[in-house]
């Protein structure tokens, strides 16, 4: 609402051209209706964007193709040079990388010249809990490695408890994740009470919290 006021006042004062910088697109994650019952919220937040007629709109890593064809004028930013600092960070071990899911995999995989893993979750569709998750890719590589996943949108972060659950079970060294888009649920979740994964890399694209096991 903050928003839609002050682009509009401008827009009286003459001004014209005006471009949005939004790392986080707020509902991103409501980006298809399953049942006559399901309210299509991105949809509906695009368009309230797209009325206000910005020149461009600057996000970082969207978690679906279908925000980048709901908003108007969209320029997105990948996640790619946050994920290099976090492997700079982690050092010469034997590092491989870990998509939660398909989706995942297909973003980011050729971002990177290392080997990878994915993930296919088991979901209950209807309460949308984490059942479980099985491994696919290069798992070989998966034993003995630091393992580092890489994903967009962390809640309470039930996708990547079940993801370094199975990878420790398949003989990871170490786990550590990187989400481009944290938010405070995580502390709502059994993410960082465990000690599945050794640190939580996330840029401040919403999240502005301290924990001695984030960065």
């Amino acid at each position: 609402v903050a928003l839609f006021f002050l682009t509009r006042h401008l827009q009286s004062k003459g001004i014209g051209e005006i471009a949005l910088k939004m790392p986080y697109i707020p509902n991103a994650r409501q980006d298809r209706v399953k049942v006559e019952e399901d309210v299509f919220t991105l949809k509906y937040f695009a368009q309230m964007i797209n009325s206000l007629g910005f020149c461009k709109v600057t996000v970082l890593d969207p978690h679906s193709y279908v925000s980048e064809a709901l908003i108007d004028g969209i320029e997105i930013q990948t996640p790619k040079k946050y994920v290099e600092r976090v492997l700079k960070e982690l050092g010469k071990d034997q590092i491989m990388l870990f998509f939660p899911d398909e989706g995942a995999m297909k973003r980011y995989s050729a971002m990177f010249d290392l080997p990878y893993a994915f993930g296919m979750k088991k979901r209950d569709w209807e309460t949308g809990e984490i059942k479980g998750l099985d491994v696919a890719g290069q798992t070989e590589y998966i034993e003995n490695s630091t393992v580092l996943i890489v994903d967009d949108i962390c809640s309470k972060g039930g996708t990547f408890y079940h993801s370094a659950k199975a990878l420790k079970a398949l003989g990871a060294k170490k786990v550590f994740l990187y989400i481009s888009h944290c938010e405070k649920s995580i502390f709502d979740g059994e993410l960082l009470t465990g000690d599945l994964v050794e640190k939580v890399f996330t840029p401040n694209s919403i999240f502005n919290k301290t924990h001695d096991r984030m960065e």
